[in-house]
């Protein structure tokens, strides 16, 4: 079988071969930057910790090391993610337009910015809250908090990541009016949709199930929302005259 078939297209192959490059250096690169961030595991844990305040237990000999295994593997994975889009941008691109290239780039910065936010939103605003929260209530009723290292880290990296995804609220609305899914108008006349859609959302990516984290996840959602609105009117996908004049049939 040729390289390339005729047109100058690749063949399936050849596709194939070139998914599984992407995938080998995205997978080295997450692996790499886990080891790297294993030497600074601990560190990371005491900073994890920060707004915690109570000393962490470990309940089996085990606990302790797979808890910096975790932290490594999820810091890796975040310290290689722009390079992974990076990755998937070169496996899509050469499918593209030139135009549909600049706006794929933009997608991956952007991408990056936005998850960044949520990291952020997190470490400063959502996580502190809602541990004082959570740790008073159950202080107020006469209980001594003893948290194990697992269960805290799976709670706080779970809290971050979900952050980080909702943050990609905007830019997902915005590449849905590119595509010309839809519109401003769409999108505000279905608000109410929305926030009963952004409850799920908050219910299903909230670590706990309690209303209070619910509406610390809720209440940025319909923010970004609305930001999303703004980025479709900014950077939607403009009507061509003939279907201008249909709409306004």
């Amino acid at each position: 079988m040729t390289d390339r078939e005729p047109g100058g297209r690749m063949s399936l192959f050849d596709h194939l071969a070139e998914l599984r490059r992407r995938l080998l250096i995205s997978a080295v690169a997450v692996l790499v930057s886990a080891a790297a961030a294993f030497s600074f595991s601990d560190e990371i844990l005491v900073w994890l910790t920060t707004p915690l305040h109570i000393e962490l237990v470990f309940l089996s000999p085990t606990e302790a090391f797979w808890v910096s295994l975790k932290i490594s593997l999820v810091v890796g994975l975040l310290i290689a993610l722009p390079l992974v889009l990076y990755q998937v941008w070169r496996f899509v691109a050469p499918g593209m337009y030139r135009t549909e290239q600049r706006y794929a780039a933009g997608f991956v910065i952007g991408s990056c910015a936005f998850f960044a936010a949520g990291l952020a939103f997190c470490a400063f605003v959502a996580l502190p809250f809602a541990l004082k929260f959570l740790i008073a209530f159950g202080v107020d009723r006469g209980m001594k908090p003893m948290i194990s290292a697992q269960m805290y880290v799976d709670f706080a990296l779970k809290f971050y990541l979900a952050f980080g995804v909702i943050f990609e609220v905007p830019l997902a609305v915005t590449l849905a009016g590119r595509m010309g899914l839809v519109t401003p108008a769409f999108l505000a006349r279905n608000r109410r949709y929305a926030l009963l859609a952004n409850a799920v959302i908050a219910a299903v990516l909230t670590p706990t199930s309690d209303l209070f984290n619910m509406a610390i996840m809720l209440v940025p959602l319909t923010v970004l929302y609305e930001i999303g609105i703004i980025g479709v009117r900014l950077f939607g996908r403009r009507k061509s005259a003939p279907e201008a004049a249909a709409a306004g049939v």
